[in-house]
């Protein structure tokens, strides 16, 4: 195996065969390629979630009769093409090929050129059923199924085989030129990574076993969790060997995805590093770019009448395709620079380009959020997805955030006061039923094992009326459209809801909502907050893992494995291996302070003590240091504390709300001459993701344990958890704490020639769970 990875070129490998070439292409790909056109349009329309989807052909299908045939799988070739695909169903007594489109609302609503990609794939599902089944003549029905109102409508026409057939063709040569150039792209690809040299001159210490495991992983199918320390060069350890194996394993894609933008900028470098080494730069490497950061104009609507980069996007979308393909190297400014010389939308540019890239590069959220873009695809175009995260250590609390949801009562009572009156009824509504739901809580904060009835039928009803609304009005942008999407969200959540998540209630002080309105309704005590809280994200990512070809998830704090195999649903036949450090043990002092107790009731009494710890340090190795706290509280006490005690010893702290400047500033106190203390929260901007080699910081002090702080919402949390998985691994609590400590401590060894010290500020530290979660490495003094 490990011949596959070497650090020598091999020699170069025969040229591509100029004469003979095929390309298989799902009838999606074909349709969307050839018979899209004319404006963008992605006005808002209430368009039904995959599970509606799903439930709604299922309705569909079970109003048919007993000899009605689903799930077609229909092949045929056309010239070089294989084109494949599956067709909804068949209705042998109407001899009918039907489309089964799952919507919200009349099919009137659905804009023209989206009705025109309908018929286009349900005519190349059609050309292929006949040549398969050897008919002359067949009826194409669309079926649209509102999910609202239960109600079909039915769009049907006859047509010819030949008439079907020479469509098929006419499809096929638009594609064909494209399709070869495809063809000849992955030959070149494919045999410039089977001789991708490794472009160091050597691997690091551990570096050899972290890329072996990620390409034997590969080559099985598997998913891997990797535990690798900072300094071994984790980026080039996992994507080299990937890229290695998408030969040999038939891999389409790759995605390297990251929680924290500082991850994505590392792989970046590093793929432009890796792609200078295949011949004539075979690799195209795509940045996904959220809207957010894409959009040029996010005032107007996604459309050929409110933005201009919408009108006639179909039309200039071949040529910008074209010219991106060329260049390979499809940054956010490359991505951005193209569109905008083509007149079209860098964003959607970019979702296009999703298809066709080798590398993708993002944030996680695009293949596990609910509408995660690559999700959609891997599931639509039947991607062989191999998949790097990065900073893994975060999925867990990332996901949660992904499936969790919250909506206050001003934010409702905001809407309807910028709402038309139809409108507005059913959100003060909905207010009122927030509050009474809040009301008869029996404390401030409640967690509810259902959501009432009422209470769903409220949310359901203000969503439908929100939704008419934007169907007539359907280039409206702003706080109300805001709204509804939240809304939309919270609905789905709560619909959804089971032991992975808690329904929560709660009251405060009302704040600001965000929207600004002129009207008033008036409060009936303090604001309401109904927020679903998910806990455990596994049953949510489970079929996504296990549709992916391979996942490596890979930081250096992921220990114990079975937490994230649990939280996340990984398969159980998921890999580990514990990469050790790339420097010896005795590179990093650790040292626990057992006279110090940074429980909250022990703080004050404690702090002279770790004050003490600190200042001895710091005179006899004086450098740079870093200290984390638990809350802002506590660290502005003890800064304060040692500034009153020793003021020459110069600090910097991390303010609650830090600027992109205020950040570099902070950073920028660490010089290699430098002696001083920057102050930061534990788990926070400073905690992780933080590059400070050498003398930049010599050391660490570690004044919490990490715990969360203690409250009604972490209790109930704890409890949910410790249902799911049981009270005694620490997984609501002990677990990510000290997997947050362990992050922190990361920061002070960058290479394997730093030396360092690490203080560990709390007696219990010494406990046995607590020392069974430090890296074994760690020489506890």
């Amino acid at each position: 195996m490990w011949a596959m990875i070497s650090s020598t070129p091999h020699t170069a490998v025969a040229a591509v065969d100029k004469t003979s070439w095929s390309y298989t292409v799902s009838v999606r790909s074909l349709c969307e390629f050839t018979a899209k056109r004319g404006d963008l349009d992605r006005r808002f329309t209430p368009s039904a979630t995959a599970l509606e989807g799903l439930k709604g052909q299922n309705t569909v299908v079970s109003r048919r009769g007993q000899d009605y045939e689903t799930e077609i799988a229909l092949e045929g070739t056309c010239g070089q093409l294989q084109v494949r695909g599956r067709a909804d169903g068949y209705d042998p007594r109407r001899r009918c090929l039907e489309e089964i489109k799952t919507i919200r609302g009349h099919p009137d609503e659905i804009p023209e050129n989206r009705r025109h990609l309908h018929w286009a794939q349900l005519q190349t599902y059609g050309a292929l059923f006949c040549r398969t089944r050897h008919v002359s003549e067949i009826a194409l029905a669309l079926v649209y199924f509102d999910v609202e109102s239960q109600t079909e409508v039915e769009l049907r026409e006859v047509f010819g085989a030949e008439q079907l057939d020479a469509e098929l063709a006419q499809r096929c040569a638009h594609f064909t030129e494209w399709a070869e150039q495809e063809a000849r792209h992955r030959a070149t690809r494919d045999a410039a990574l089977t001789k991708l040299a490794f472009p160091r001159a050597a691997f690091r210490d551990g570096q050899r076993g972290l890329a072996e495991a990620v390409y034997r992983a590969t080559a099985k199918g598997r998913c891997l969790l990797a535990q690798a320390p900072t300094g071994i060069g984790k980026t080039i350890g996992t994507l080299f060997p990937l890229l290695r194996a998408m030969p040999g394993h038939g891999i389409d894609k790759l995605a390297y995805l990251t929680c924290k933008g500082t991850g994505r900028l590392a792989a970046l470098e590093t793929l432009d590093a890796l792609r200078a080494g295949t011949t004539g730069q075979a690799l195209r490497i795509l940045a996904m770019v959220s809207k957010d950061q894409a959009c040029e104009h996010p005032d107007k609507a996604c459309h050929g009448a409110a933005c201009t980069l919408a009108r006639g996007f179909y039309d200039r979308l071949p040529a910008a395709r074209e010219q991106a393909i060329a260049e390979g190297w499809l940054d956010a400014d490359a991505q951005r620079r193209i569109a905008l010389e083509h007149g079209i939308c860098p964003y959607y540019l970019g979702q296009e380009l999703l298809r066709w890239a080798d590398v993708l590069v993002g944030d996680v959220h695009h293949l596990f959020d609910p509408n995660g873009q690559l999700w959609g695809l891997v599931q639509a175009l039947d991607w062989k997805l191999a998949v790097l995260v990065d900073e893994a250590h975060n999925l867990v609390e990332r996901a949660r955030q992904m499936y969790s949801g919250e909506l206050r009562a001003s934010q409702m009572r905001a809407a309807a006061q910028i709402a038309s009156a139809g409108i507005g009824a059913s959100l003060v509504t909905l207010t009122r039923s927030t509050e009474d739901l809040a009301a008869s809580a029996a404390s401030p904060y409640a967690v509810l094992e259902t959501a009432p009835d009422t209470f769903v039928q409220a949310m359901q009803d203000a969503a439908g009326a929100l939704s008419a609304h934007f169907h007539r009005q359907p280039l409206a942008v702003g706080p109300l459209l805001d709204f509804h999407f939240e809304l939309q969200r919270l609905l789905k959540l709560v619909e959804a809801l089971s032991d992975h998540s808690l329904l929560e209630v709660q009251t405060r002080s009302s704040t600001s909502t965000g929207i600004e309105s002129d009207g008033d309704v008036e409060p009936r005590g303090p604001d309401a907050t109904l927020r679903v809280r998910n806990v455990a994200p596994a049953c949510f990512l489970r079929q996504r893992f296990a549709a992916l070809y391979s996942v490596t998830l890979f930081s250096a704090t992921l220990a114990p494995p079975d937490f994230a195999i649990k939280m996340l649903g990984l398969p159980e036949n998921t890999a580990w291996i514990d990469v050790p450090p790339a420097f010896p043990a005795e590179h990093l002092v650790v040292q626990v302070a057992s006279e110090v107790s940074t429980r909250l009731a022990d703080r004050d009494r404690s702090m002279t003590r770790m004050l003490d710890v600190m200042a001895r340090q710091f005179d006899e190795h004086p450098g740079n240091y870093l200290a984390f706290f638990s809350s802002f509280d506590y660290l502005e006490k003890a800064a304060a504390a040692l500034a009153a005690r020793r003021p020459e010893i110069m600090q910097w702290r991390q303010d609650r709300r830090m600027s992109a400047s205020a950040r570099q500033a902070f950073l920028a106190r660490f010089e290699p001459d430098g002696n001083g203390i920057g102050f930061a929260v534990l788990g926070g901007l400073f905690a992780e993701g933080v590059d400070l080699p050498g003398a930049l910081l010599i050391g660490a002090f570690i004044a919490t344990l990490g715990l969360p702080p203690v409250s009604a919402a972490q209790d109930a949390v704890q409890a949910r958890v410790a249902k799911l998985f049981g009270a005694e691994h620490g997984y609501a609590d002990l677990v990510p704490a000290m997997q947050k400590v362990v992050q922190a401590a990361g920061r002070v060894l960058r290479t394997p020639e730093d030396r360092g010290w690490l203080w560990l500020l709390d007696d219990r530290y010494h406990r046995e769970d607590v020392v069974a979660l430090l890296p074994s490495w760690w020489r506890l003094g």
